[in-house]
């Protein structure tokens, strides 16, 4: 029986404490910790720029027996 995985992002206005609070109530673990960069596209003199405006940090988490 495999272990059941579950994804947690932290929302914008919350806190990584409120998330990990979250998933210990839920009964999951974090087992890894990612962080996406999040870009946004933008015309100039006629090319096509992309800039870093922020980042998401995700959870992997599995559930605890």
């Amino acid at each position: 029986m495999g272990k059941k995985k579950k994804r947690f992002t932290v929302e914008e206005g919350q806190s990584i404490d409120e998330v990990l609070a979250q998933m210990k109530e839920e009964g999951y673990q974090p087992v890894r910790r990612v962080e996406e960069p999040i870009f946004q596209e933008r015309m100039e003199d006629g090319e096509k720029k992309v800039d870093p405006v922020g980042r998401q940090i995700i959870f992997d988490a599995v559930k605890t027996e």
